[in-house]
């Protein structure tokens, strides 16, 4: 039902003399014109309040998404109601015109109105209108003329509702105003139709956007072809792994990329709807790139539009294998617990070399810590974000070595997986291969691995071509080489391969007092471990540590103390629980006055305080003495409280 145009004039005219509003007055325009009155707004004013050139070039660059997705449905709503005389208006959330579109003699009398872009149309600005209302309300309105609180809005009927983003929050409002006497009754249906129109775009795009910024978020390169294989999309990994922009990408092809991927519609079997490449070649100029691949086919129909293809350059791949495997390197050089002074040396060595790529040999007994050292050079190194590789070479049956070490192609052999193997150069790809009991490889297999040291490249068992390798290969071994080349064990050309950098580890027992360091560091370990059975060592238990001749070096004796740990009741470890050929040579006069338990704290205050007596509280000294940096000197001196101008002072009495 038409509204009574006069009807409605004639109530306004009595709210505003009487404050008497008809029983048929809707209960939204009631609650808006007390608003109205309340607030003072003056009935005879009702023109859009224009804000500053700068600040509305702000609010349409912060409302750009809105007004492009709205333009062309707001375009082409004006085309279907080009012959109604309206006009359209689009609004931010507060209630500021961003744009419209309209009939031009319409649009005129909307001007006089400052019904323009850059203008406020709230019901605090204007007075009761459908703009301010649909905001007000965040619901559809229409408001027809004298339901506007402003006389000079009379003649105009106006529909409008909120547009919200995806979270459901107001982001704006779309109106269409037009002469009271032009009312159509699907106007306001026509505007809601417009606005969710709008909404559905923009859900598509934040979609998008979000598909987008995931699928850019990941490593794996991604990229979407037409039914021809010309490059439609890509994403940043698809151009990192291939060094290629879409341009370039379409420019070479995709055949000539990848060479060996065969996508014709009769390689797919029945049903099969995707396929998984775990070896293939991406050809870019004399570039090969190695990759794994998954292909799907783009159907409608049951007929192909195009291709979805996922690729990882397998470097990649093997470090994820690596991180899950927990092919991490754990120690430092700040874990090697040492006070030796030929122990400090060597750590220095082994700190400078390992900024250098070249091989490095490691000798020593077992359970001095060659491992931890190949750990710590790792870490130091430029490979330390990669992955560290261990390879127990005296634990490999000997008819695997090869294959574990240099990996397979598919069919290499009888029981070979179908799509291959990698060795573990391949999977130390970027980061360190380390190959502990050197010594124990066979002969036959010392020569192919003098290949990969020479030229520091790969080849899979079967395979007639040879993979890069960007790695630093460290070799241990508790055997003397020199003397096994001259036994014939071992190849001599390996060995000066290998012995570019050489690092030999002394045995415990030539260590001094690392012996009691040791034991104190593993003891105070075991404390922090198990608090409630806290223990601390007897003096004549660490004098008697001193007389074992330690065969098995630090392993040993972390063995030695953690057994000991376990079994002792009381809370101090006593030289009973020494073995019995030590405990005879501890005797009274050759135990230290020791009143507590040295825990490692106690130690290295003690050796502080002694060097800095010893150059009488220089910190440049005692910190060439220490091996430390003169900060880690201060360091420690803040954290044992040692007042260093005692040390001073002591010089010059």
């Amino acid at each position: 039902m038409e509204p009574n145009l006069k009807k409605l004039a004639d109530n306004w005219k009595n709210y505003l003399d009487h404050d008497i509003l008809d029983e048929n007055t809707r209960p939204i325009i009631q609650r808006s014109w007390s608003y109205c009155k309340k607030h003072g707004i003056d009935v005879n004013e009702g023109k859009g309040a224009a804000i500053d050139s700068a600040q509305i070039e702000q609010i349409l660059e912060k409302n750009q998404e809105l007004l492009k997705i709205a333009r062309p449905i707001m375009q082409n709503l004006y085309e279907i109601v080009l012959s109604s005389h309206f006009v359209l208006v689009l609004t931010d959330k507060n209630g500021i015109l961003l744009d419209t579109i309209g009939d031009e003699i319409v649009s005129m009398r909307a001007s006089e109105l400052r019904f323009l872009k850059g203008t406020v149309w709230t019901t605090d600005a204007v007075g009761t209108n459908a703009i301010g209302l649909a905001l007000d309300e965040d619901a559809p309105v229409h408001v027809v003329g004298a339901e506007h609180y402003c006389i000079s809005h009379h003649t105009w009927t106006c529909s409008a509702t909120t547009i919200h983003n995806v979270k459901g929050e107001v982001i704006g409002c779309l109106n269409m105003s037009g002469e009271s006497r032009k009312l159509h009754s699907h106007t306001l249906g026509i505007v809601v139709a417009a606005a969710y129109s709008i909404e559905n775009e923009l859900a598509l795009s934040h979609t998008y956007r979000s598909m987008n910024a995931s699928l850019n978020s990941t490593e794996d390169g991604i990229f979407v072809t037409d039914e021809n294989l010309n490059l439609q999309w890509m994403n940043y990994g698809a151009q990192k792994v291939l060094h290629l922009n879409m341009d370039q990408f379409n420019a070479i092809g995709f055949n000539n990329i990848f060479k060996k991927m065969d996508v014709s519609d009769e390689s797919w079997n029945p049903g099969e709807s995707t396929r998984y490449y775990t070896d293939v070649t991406a050809f870019i100029g004399n570039q090969k790139i190695p990759c794994s691949a998954n292909i799907s086919r783009i159907l409608e129909n049951d007929k192909i539009q195009g291709y979805s293809i996922g690729i990882r350059e397998i470097k990649h791949l093997h470090t994820a294998v690596n991180r899950v495997s927990g092919n991490v390197a754990s120690y430092t050089f700040d874990d090697i617990i040492t006070q030796n002074a030929e122990m400090k040396i060597i750590i220095k060595t082994a700190e400078k070399m390992a900024r250098f790529k070249k091989c490095i040999l490691i000798e020593g007994e077992s359970g001095t810590g060659k491992e931890m050292f190949a750990h710590s050079i790792h870490k130091a190194s430029h490979f330390s974000a990669g992955p560290f590789i261990v390879v127990n070479c005296a634990c490999l049956p000997r008819d695997l070595v090869e294959s574990e070490l240099f990996g397979y192609v598919k069919g290499a052999f009888t029981g070979a997986l179908n799509e291959g193997k990698p060795g573990k150069f391949e999977l130390a790809e970027g980061g360190t291969i380390f190959l502990d009991e050197i010594g124990e490889l066979p002969l036959e297999i010392q020569a192919k691995l003098l290949r990969v040291v020479e030229t520091y490249s790969v080849s899979r068992i079967g395979s007639q071509s040879e993979r890069k390798l960007n790695i630093r290969i460290i070799v241990a071994t508790n055997r003397n080489l020199e003397q096994e080349v001259q036994n014939k064990n071992f190849r001599e050309d390996l060995y000066f391969r290998l012995n570019v950098i050489y690092l030999h580890i002394p045995p415990l027992r030539v260590r001094g007092d690392d012996i009691l360091w040791t034991a104190c560091y593993f003891l105070d370990r075991l404390n922090l471990e198990y608090p409630e059975h806290a223990k601390t060592f007897a003096p004549d238990f660490l004098e008697g540590l001193k007389f074992h001749h330690w065969p098995g070096n630090v392993r040993e004796l972390q063995n030695f103390v953690e057994r000991t740990f376990y079994l002792c009741t009381e809370t101090v470890i006593s030289k009973d629980y020494l073995p019995l050929s030590e405990r005879k040579n501890v005797t009274i006069n050759n135990v230290l006055p020791l009143t507590h338990n040295p825990s490692l704290d106690d130690l290295v205050k003690s050796n502080l305080e002694k060097i800095l007596k010893q150059t009488h509280g220089s910190v440049e000294a005692s910190a060439e003495i220490m091996g430390l940096s003169r900060a880690s000197l201060y360091r420690k001196i803040k954290k044992y409280k040692i007042d260093i101008k005692n040390y001073r002072c002591s010089s010059q009495m």
